[in-house]
């Protein structure tokens, strides 16, 4: 028993020992000895074992309407059978950008599909995962573009979206082969940053477009041709604007005309001028990839702006990641497309990221620049995207097809969207795209510092360095080992037999095989070029390769129109008058294009993932979705309330717009809501990180303190 004189001390020395505890646990992340807040999500190795092609069944009721309504993106209830093991009452509709406008304007029912697991049940999952996209493949002849793009960008340590490749029935009859793409939403952010993840936003320019995904509603009808500098394909010889379907076969020669002379291509194919045609403007710049004239727009908006050193792009300043003042307003492109709940200091911090970063970039500053980006996440992620050279996005002249990640003030990129990648954009331009320059991709110059982004690895040395080191690790694991030939050919021979068997696919059985075959060698190709360029033989900048045009490699021995372009790799296979399952008859509707063209052209277009409606008048498939058949449809990983509130339901990953003014809870940062836009005392609109990990940490916290005064009143009363 203790004395009286010694209680004291005892009492003192539990009491600093509970402390020491305590302040250890609040403080055990910073210290490197936090809990592991990561999660392991069954699906991964299940729906995402890309070993081999899944099956997916949908059954549903009302399959023809969700077809014929399917530009509204609205869902529909339905069972789903992923390999056997059914997942009841789930949401689906179809999705898109200007895909979804396409497939509707070529006559087709081929839409991809988002399936959202827990739009009528919220803890409704397949083993944890939340929302599932099966795209298409439009544009893509070789079926695999986005597939190896995704591949290449997680086994090189991006953080990218899981696929694998899906053989689709509906109500037991042949829809076709489609991509099974991991949504970057809850499960996505859990699977990679852990459950106390950070904000997730989708920046796309206003002007592109509403709806779900920033483009729902896009009609390329609705562009601003005049500011493109081009005539307007959609407008008649007597000045009415029509769709290609209600022209005339004059009318529809002359639409062909005008597109492929624009860029854009054709429904019917994007034939290129003959090889070896020379590829400079008027003005003698060779890099003119996309639409002519600048979109860089003001802050927050869509229209013109200075776009500041080859300012060629459609997409506003904050689309583009460019600091422009502290005024939240100027990044609406960026704060109305947030896909978690942002609160007012979610925003200032990312502001103030952007401003490190440009501000950096302007001065060179490797330390300014590393307080605001992930150095290496986003080396990573600009290594294989200029390796698959995809116009359709941050690095093209449209600026979208990218989500950007900000923890903790530090800024990554997620990838999104690789169908119109490997130089398909307009697939003219064989030798541009083989060669496309790593220090100046797609439509950034020297000395651009109108994709900050980018432009940041080549403002000093040190990153520059990093950035060509990472791209030598990248050939020797991929192209030395002989890994990325090997991944084509043994995707070919696992998908050849389910696109012969395809009944919707967009192109025929022939023109596949010719796809995968150009697909194989455009790869080699840009792997020696790349080579070169490291090794010093081939010029990484545009000046370079002008000055030793002699050094780049020859590409003209394949067309990549042949892989799919913008202009191609959309017509209807058969009989589209057929809304059921299979109605689409066989192979064909394609005329084929080709043509090696030094059009030399850096590129534009858009998809970007569709948006959320938990629209449940549309009605139950069945209530009882817990019972029966459904596969995990109740996994705890995912129901968490600290994690499954952290995505707002009003910004869901699919852009749908907040029931409120400016995106969150009333008194968010809107205006609407209280003055200052945070709720009085404190910030309303952020919804708590604390995570199971957090309370824990709590209670392991509480435990010891209440042990040391349990202790100290034992003794004390011993006196």
């Amino acid at each position: 028993m203790s004395t009286h004189k010694s209680i004291e001390k005892v009492c003192i020395i539990i009491t600093v020992i509970a402390v020491l505890f305590t302040a250890l646990f609040m403080n055990g992340e910073k210290l490197g000895i936090a809990a592991d807040d990561s999660v392991s999500l069954g699906y991964v190795d299940k729906l995402f074992d890309d070993s081999y092609v899944h099956t997916i069944n949908i059954e549903i009721d009302d399959w023809e309407s969700l077809l014929e309504n399917a530009t509204s993106e609205e869902y529909s209830a339905a069972n789903v059978t992923i390999d056997g093991e059914t997942v009841k009452n789930v949401g689906i509709r179809a999705k898109g950008n200007t895909s979804l406008s396409t497939v509707s304007q070529l006559d087709s029912d081929r839409y991809s599909f988002k399936i959202e697991f827990d739009c009528y049940q919220s803890n409704n999952t397949y083993y944890g995962l939340d929302k599932l996209c099966l795209n298409n493949l439009i544009q893509d002849y070789t079926m695999m573009k986005d597939y190896l793009a995704y591949k290449l960008m997680n086994e090189f340590g991006a953080s990218a979206p899981l696929v694998s490749f899906t053989f689709i029935t509906v109500n037991g009859e042949d829809w076709g082969l489609y991509l099974a793409v991991e949504a970057v939403e809850n499960s996505f952010l859990e699977r990679n940053y852990g459950t106390n993840y950070g904000e997730l936003y989708k920046p796309d320019t206003m002007s592109m477009g509403g709806g779900r995904g920033n483009g729902g509603g896009f009609d390329m009808r609705e562009m601003d041709f005049d500011q493109l500098g081009i005539p307007n394909p959609f407008e008649t010889s007597d000045g009415e604007v029509k769709s290609p379907e209600d022209m005339t076969e004059e009318e529809l020669e002359e639409f062909k005309e005008k597109m492929e002379a624009a860029g854009f291509g054709g429904p019917g194919g994007n034939d290129g001028d003959a090889a070896g045609s020379d590829s400079s403007d008027e003005s003698g710049d060779s890099k003119s990839f996309g639409p002519p004239g600048d979109f860089g727009g003001g802050p927050g908006g869509g229209g013109p702006g200075d776009g500041g050193p080859g300012g060629f792009g459609m997409g506003s300043d904050d689309s583009k990641l460019k600091y422009s003042d502290d005024d939240i307003d100027s990044y609406s492109n960026i704060f109305d497309s947030a896909k978690t709940k942002i609160s007012k200091a979610d925003k200032k911090r990312l502001i103030k990221a952007l401003k490190a970063m440009n501000e950096g970039l302007a001065e060179g500053d490797a330390d300014e620049i590393a307080s605001a980006v992930d150095i290496d996440a986003v080396l990573r992620y600009m290594v294989v995207h200029n390796f698959v050279v995809n116009g359709d996005s941050y690095t093209g002249s449209m600026i979208h097809n990218f989500y950007l990640y900000e923890e903790n003030g530090q800024l990554s990129m997620i990838p999104w969207d690789y169908n119109l990648a490997y130089g398909t954009f307009q697939g003219q331009d064989s030798d541009g795209a083989v060669n496309d320059p790593i220090d100046t991709p797609l439509s950034i110059s020297e000395g651009d510092t109108d994709r900050p982004m980018f432009s940041w690895i080549m403002s000093c040395d040190e990153y520059t360095e990093m950035y060509h080191e990472y791209f030598q690790d990248f050939l020797d694991q991929f192209y030395a080992s002989g890994y990325i030939t090997d991944l084509i050919d043994t995707t070919y021979e696992m998908i050849s037999e389910y696109v012969d068997r395809d009944p919707t696919k967009f192109c025929t059985t022939e023109e596949f095989e010719k796809a995968v075959d150009t697909m194989r060698t455009f790869v080699e190709l840009r792997c020696e070029s790349i080579q070169g360029q490291l090794d010093g033989t081939i010029g990484t900048t545009d000046s370079e390769q002008e000055e030793n045009p002699d050094a780049l490699i020859d590409a003209s021995s394949i067309s990549l129109s042949d892989m799919g372009s913008m202009g191609g790799g959309g017509g209807p296979g058969g009989d589209s008058d057929s809304h059921g399952p299979g109605g689409h008859g066989g192979h064909g509707g394609h005329s084929r294009h080709g043509g090696n063209s030094d059009s030399d052209s850096k590129k534009s277009g858009s998809d970007s993932n569709g948006g959320h409606s938990e629209n449940s008048e549309s009605g139950s498939q069945s209530e009882d979705s817990n019972h029966g058949d459904s596969a995990q449809s109740s996994s705890s990983e995912n129901s968490d309330s600290a994690t499954e509130e952290k995505l707002s339901e009003e910004a869901s990953a699919d852009g749908q717009e907040s029931g409120f003014p400016g995106g969150g809870f009333p008194g968010g940062d809107s205006e609407g809501g209280f003055p200052g836009g945070d709720f009085p005392g404190g910030d309303f609109a952020q919804t708590s990180n604390v995570t199971t990990t957090d309370w824990i940490y709590t209670g392991a916290c509480a435990a010891v303190l209440l042990a040391a005064i349990l202790f100290a009143l034992k003794f004390k009363n011993r006196k």
